[in-house]
């Protein structure tokens, strides 16, 4: 399917189409609702540029960091919302679930053409990123990944753990230095404070 641009509109079908594609875990979200509540701290200078896209433009990395609840999967999904509205391809996966695809994709022998179709969405976005920690095999494919990204195409990571924490769940320090370097460097890092949002609204943990 093409999308047009006629006279400064754009098909809406297509923005519906890449928003379905994208599975996002929050299809609801949206900048213009983003909590910006004092405790949490957060710029929403730097939030509003991110929403313009420019970052996309130059394959520049977003890092939400925070601890369970703080929103980090709704900030990433709005990020990614905008990137849907501006006709970027937008690609939502929880890692745990990306690496059960790799996984699959190698037994079935298709692995190098996921990878590549990975590689081609503008943006990826990694929610609950080293959770816990990787194997051997697990962390040599993560790296595959951000490396074939890496000044092509951007990434949000979604975080509860500190980038200085990441080195203790990526197998061992040669992988960790490898794949930290190819997202850190390149990154804008939105760190997101207070209390869990859940809490805030009631909804169970």
């Amino acid at each position: 399917m093409i999308c047009f641009v006629i006279y400064g509109m754009c098909s809406p079908s297509c923005i519906t189409r890449l928003i379905r594609n994208a599975g996002y875990a929050d299809p609801a979200a949206c900048v213009e609702n983003i909590e910006y509540h004092p405790e949490r701290r957060l710029d929403r200078e730097q939030i509003l540029r991110l929403a313009s896209c420019t970052y996309l433009q130059e394959a520049h990395n977003v890092i939400i960091l925070g601890a369970t609840g703080a929103g980090k999967t709704y900030l990433a999904c709005a990020l990614g919302m905008a990137a849907s509205r501006s006709f970027y391809s937008v690609r939502y996966i929880r890692l745990p679930d990306l690496l059960v695809e790799i996984s699959v994709a190698r037994a079935n022998g298709t692995y190098r053409d996921y990878m590549k179709k990975l590689k081609k969405e503008k943006l990826l976005i990694l929610d609950e990123w080293l959770l816990y920690s990787l194997k051997e095999a697990e962390a040599r494919d993560v790296l595959e990944l951000v490396e074939a990204r890496n000044k092509v195409a951007s990434t949000i990571f979604c975080s509860q753990y500190d980038t200085s924490e990441w080195h203790e769940n990526l197998f061992d320090p040669t992988l960790a230095d490898a794949i930290c370097d190819r997202i850190i460097y390149n990154a804008y890092t939105i760190q997101i404070e207070g209390e869990s949002m859940r809490k805030r609204k009631g909804i169970p943990e």
